[in-house]
Protein backbone atom coordinates (compact mmCIF):
# COMPACT_ATOMS: atom_id res chain seq x y z
CA UNK A 1 0.00 0.00 0.00
CA UNK A 2 2.84 1.70 0.96
CA UNK A 3 4.23 2.25 -2.89
CA UNK A 4 0.36 2.90 -4.46
CA UNK A 5 0.42 5.53 -2.08
CA UNK A 6 3.64 7.27 -3.45
CA UNK A 7 2.11 7.50 -6.40
CA UNK A 8 1.18 10.71 -6.07
CA UNK A 9 4.99 11.90 -4.87
CA UNK A 10 5.96 10.34 -8.46
CA UNK A 11 3.13 12.42 -9.93
CA UNK A 12 3.69 15.57 -8.72
CA UNK A 13 7.79 15.48 -9.69
CA UNK A 14 7.19 14.17 -13.06
CA UNK A 15 4.21 17.42 -13.74
CA UNK A 16 6.79 19.44 -12.96
CA UNK A 17 9.31 18.87 -15.19
CA UNK A 18 7.49 20.60 -18.68
CA UNK A 19 7.36 23.93 -16.24
CA UNK A 20 11.27 24.06 -16.49
CA UNK A 21 11.67 22.49 -19.33
CA UNK A 22 9.45 24.33 -22.15
CA UNK A 23 10.37 27.83 -20.66
CA UNK A 24 12.72 29.23 -23.23
CA UNK A 25 11.79 27.05 -25.99
CA UNK A 26 11.47 28.92 -29.92
CA UNK A 27 7.70 29.38 -30.95
CA UNK A 28 5.87 26.42 -33.17
CA UNK A 29 9.29 23.70 -31.88
CA UNK A 30 9.01 20.45 -33.66
CA UNK A 31 10.39 16.98 -32.29
CA UNK A 32 11.38 18.70 -29.17
CA UNK A 33 13.99 16.55 -26.96
CA UNK A 34 15.10 18.16 -23.84
CA UNK A 35 17.22 16.92 -20.84
CA UNK A 36 18.33 18.01 -17.41
CA UNK A 37 21.02 17.30 -15.19
CA UNK A 38 21.69 17.38 -11.32
CA UNK A 39 24.91 19.61 -9.28
CA UNK A 40 26.59 16.17 -9.47
CA UNK A 41 26.34 15.14 -13.54
CA UNK A 42 23.35 12.44 -13.02
CA UNK A 43 20.69 13.31 -15.42
CA UNK A 44 17.26 14.42 -13.12
CA UNK A 45 15.08 14.14 -16.35
CA UNK A 46 14.39 14.44 -19.68
CA UNK A 47 11.25 15.59 -21.68
CA UNK A 48 10.16 15.00 -25.29
CA UNK A 49 7.18 15.67 -27.63
CA UNK A 50 6.18 16.15 -31.20
CA UNK A 51 5.35 20.19 -31.09
CA UNK A 52 5.57 22.54 -28.53
CA UNK A 53 3.48 26.15 -29.72
CA UNK A 54 4.29 29.19 -27.90
CA UNK A 55 1.60 31.68 -28.00
CA UNK A 56 1.98 34.60 -25.56
CA UNK A 57 2.18 33.33 -21.81
CA UNK A 58 0.92 29.71 -22.78
CA UNK A 59 2.88 27.24 -24.18
CA UNK A 60 0.81 24.25 -25.34
CA UNK A 61 2.47 20.72 -25.55
CA UNK A 62 1.15 18.07 -27.62
CA UNK A 63 2.37 13.72 -27.14
CA UNK A 64 4.42 14.47 -24.12
CA UNK A 65 6.30 11.41 -22.94
CA UNK A 66 8.96 12.48 -19.83
CA UNK A 67 10.68 11.08 -17.51
CA UNK A 68 11.99 11.98 -13.85
CA UNK A 69 15.21 10.09 -12.42
CA UNK A 70 16.02 9.72 -8.99
CA UNK A 71 15.36 7.41 -5.99
CA UNK A 72 12.02 6.79 -7.74
CA UNK A 73 11.85 6.96 -11.33
CA UNK A 74 8.52 7.77 -13.01
CA UNK A 75 7.32 8.07 -16.31
CA UNK A 76 4.66 10.57 -17.43
CA UNK A 77 2.64 10.40 -20.92
CA UNK A 78 -0.06 12.67 -21.92
CA UNK A 79 -1.71 13.50 -25.22
CA UNK A 80 -1.87 16.88 -24.75
CA UNK A 81 -0.77 20.14 -22.17
CA UNK A 82 -1.00 23.70 -21.76
CA UNK A 83 1.85 25.30 -19.32
CA UNK A 84 0.93 28.95 -18.19
CA UNK A 85 4.15 30.68 -18.50
CA UNK A 86 3.76 33.32 -15.28
CA UNK A 87 2.07 31.04 -12.52
CA UNK A 88 3.94 27.78 -13.32
CA UNK A 89 0.54 25.76 -13.52
CA UNK A 90 0.11 22.79 -15.59
CA UNK A 91 -2.54 21.18 -17.65
CA UNK A 92 -2.82 17.72 -18.93
CA UNK A 93 -5.27 15.96 -21.22
CA UNK A 94 -6.27 12.70 -22.92
CA UNK A 95 -4.43 9.81 -21.95
CA UNK A 96 -2.97 10.99 -18.99
CA UNK A 97 -0.68 7.45 -17.60
CA UNK A 98 1.87 8.09 -14.37
CA UNK A 99 4.11 5.02 -14.48
CA UNK A 100 6.52 4.40 -11.61
CA UNK A 101 9.59 2.13 -11.51
CA UNK A 102 7.58 -0.12 -8.65
CA UNK A 103 5.07 -0.77 -11.00
CA UNK A 104 1.91 1.49 -9.87
CA UNK A 105 0.34 3.32 -12.44
CA UNK A 106 -2.39 5.74 -12.32
CA UNK A 107 -4.70 7.00 -15.43
CA UNK A 108 -7.19 9.47 -15.77
CA UNK A 109 -8.20 11.81 -18.65
CA UNK A 110 -7.53 15.48 -17.45
CA UNK A 111 -4.83 16.41 -14.48
CA UNK A 112 -4.38 19.54 -12.93
CA UNK A 113 -1.25 20.98 -10.64
CA UNK A 114 -0.99 24.54 -9.41
CA UNK A 115 2.32 25.47 -8.30
CA UNK A 116 1.55 27.69 -5.82
CA UNK A 117 -1.25 25.67 -3.96
CA UNK A 118 1.51 22.40 -4.57
CA UNK A 119 -1.94 20.81 -4.99
CA UNK A 120 -2.28 17.74 -7.87
CA UNK A 121 -5.86 17.58 -8.74
CA UNK A 122 -8.52 15.76 -11.63
CA UNK A 123 -12.47 15.73 -11.14
CA UNK A 124 -12.60 12.90 -13.98
CA UNK A 125 -12.11 9.21 -12.93
CA UNK A 126 -8.81 7.94 -12.00
CA UNK A 127 -7.51 4.56 -11.98
CA UNK A 128 -4.78 3.71 -9.17
CA UNK A 129 -3.23 -0.32 -9.59
CA UNK A 130 -0.85 -2.28 -8.21
CA UNK A 131 0.73 -5.98 -8.27
CA UNK A 132 -2.21 -6.80 -5.14
CA UNK A 133 -4.46 -3.43 -5.61
CA UNK A 134 -6.87 -2.08 -8.00
CA UNK A 135 -8.45 1.82 -6.64
CA UNK A 136 -10.95 3.90 -8.62
CA UNK A 137 -12.49 6.74 -7.77
CA UNK A 138 -14.11 10.14 -9.29
CA UNK A 139 -11.66 13.17 -8.40
CA UNK A 140 -8.17 13.71 -6.76
CA UNK A 141 -6.81 16.04 -4.66
CA UNK A 142 -3.21 15.79 -3.40
CA UNK A 143 -0.85 17.56 -1.71
CA UNK A 144 2.85 15.51 -2.15
CA UNK A 145 4.66 17.55 0.40
CA UNK A 146 2.37 16.74 2.91
CA UNK A 147 2.53 13.36 1.57
CA UNK A 148 -1.35 13.07 1.75
CA UNK A 149 -4.30 12.20 -1.18
CA UNK A 150 -7.65 11.98 -1.60
CA UNK A 151 -10.46 10.23 -3.84
CA UNK A 152 -12.88 12.25 -3.59
CA UNK A 153 -16.28 10.09 -4.57
CA UNK A 154 -17.71 6.81 -5.71
CA UNK A 155 -14.55 5.11 -4.45
CA UNK A 156 -14.07 0.98 -5.31
CA UNK A 157 -10.40 -0.30 -3.96
CA UNK A 158 -10.21 -4.61 -4.40
CA UNK A 159 -6.99 -5.65 -2.59
CA UNK A 160 -5.43 -9.13 -2.93
CA UNK A 161 -4.88 -10.56 0.33
CA UNK A 162 -3.68 -14.59 -0.83
CA UNK A 163 -3.19 -16.72 2.27
CA UNK A 164 0.61 -17.86 2.13
CA UNK A 165 -0.16 -20.99 3.79
CA UNK A 166 -3.86 -22.59 1.35
CA UNK A 167 -2.14 -20.36 -1.32
CA UNK A 168 -5.91 -19.33 -2.02
CA UNK A 169 -6.83 -15.89 -3.68
CA UNK A 170 -9.11 -13.90 -0.85
CA UNK A 171 -10.20 -10.69 -2.48
CA UNK A 172 -11.15 -8.04 -0.23
CA UNK A 173 -13.08 -5.46 -1.83
CA UNK A 174 -14.10 -2.25 -0.02
CA UNK A 175 -16.26 0.60 -1.23
CA UNK A 176 -17.51 4.04 -0.34
CA UNK A 177 -19.05 7.06 -1.15
CA UNK A 178 -16.44 8.88 -0.29
CA UNK A 179 -14.01 10.62 0.30
CA UNK A 180 -11.10 7.94 1.10
CA UNK A 181 -8.42 9.68 2.47
CA UNK A 182 -4.51 8.50 2.23
CA UNK A 183 -1.71 9.51 4.85
CA UNK A 184 1.79 7.91 4.46
CA UNK A 185 3.03 9.43 7.28
CA UNK A 186 0.71 7.52 9.27
CA UNK A 187 0.35 4.36 6.80
CA UNK A 188 -3.67 4.20 6.77
CA UNK A 189 -6.44 4.77 5.12
CA UNK A 190 -9.87 6.33 6.32
CA UNK A 191 -12.91 5.51 3.80
CA UNK A 192 -15.97 7.53 4.79
CA UNK A 193 -19.52 7.23 4.30
CA UNK A 194 -21.36 4.02 3.69
CA UNK A 195 -18.61 2.07 3.82
CA UNK A 196 -18.88 -1.85 2.45
CA UNK A 197 -16.20 -4.35 3.09
CA UNK A 198 -16.68 -7.95 1.05
CA UNK A 199 -14.22 -10.81 1.48
CA UNK A 200 -15.23 -14.38 0.84
CA UNK A 201 -18.90 -13.89 1.66
CA UNK A 202 -18.75 -12.71 4.85
CA UNK A 203 -19.90 -8.60 4.78
CA UNK A 204 -19.02 -5.56 7.20
CA UNK A 205 -20.42 -1.88 6.58
CA UNK A 206 -20.17 1.15 8.85
CA UNK A 207 -20.32 5.05 8.43
CA UNK A 208 -16.31 5.34 8.44
CA UNK A 209 -13.62 2.94 7.98
CA UNK A 210 -10.05 3.47 9.52
CA UNK A 211 -7.24 0.65 7.62
CA UNK A 212 -3.85 0.51 9.04
CA UNK A 213 -0.93 -1.12 6.81
CA UNK A 214 1.71 -3.07 7.42
CA UNK A 215 3.84 -1.81 4.96
CA UNK A 216 7.09 -4.85 5.53
CA UNK A 217 4.65 -7.28 5.31
CA UNK A 218 2.20 -5.43 2.83
CA UNK A 219 -1.13 -6.75 4.76
CA UNK A 220 -3.47 -4.82 6.63
CA UNK A 221 -2.53 -4.32 10.51
CA UNK A 222 -5.79 -2.85 12.15
CA UNK A 223 -8.90 -2.59 11.06
CA UNK A 224 -11.32 0.43 13.15
CA UNK A 225 -15.05 0.81 12.06
CA UNK A 226 -16.67 3.40 13.42
CA UNK A 227 -20.67 4.12 13.29
CA UNK A 228 -23.76 1.50 12.70
CA UNK A 229 -21.10 -1.27 12.26
CA UNK A 230 -22.95 -4.21 10.79
CA UNK A 231 -21.48 -8.21 9.99
CA UNK A 232 -23.21 -10.42 7.93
Amino acid sequence: MKKNILIISFLMAALALPAYAVEDLPQNFKGFNLEGYEDDGKKAWDVKGDNADIMGNTIKLTNIDANRYGDQDVNLKAKNGVVDKASGNIHLEKDVVITAKSGVKLTTDALDWQKEKDLVSTDDKVFITHEKMDASGTGLQAQPGLKMAQLDKDVTVKMNMENDQQKLPQVLTITCDGPLEIDQLKNMAVFNTNVVAVQTGRELKADRMEIYFDTQAKQIKELICIGNVRIT
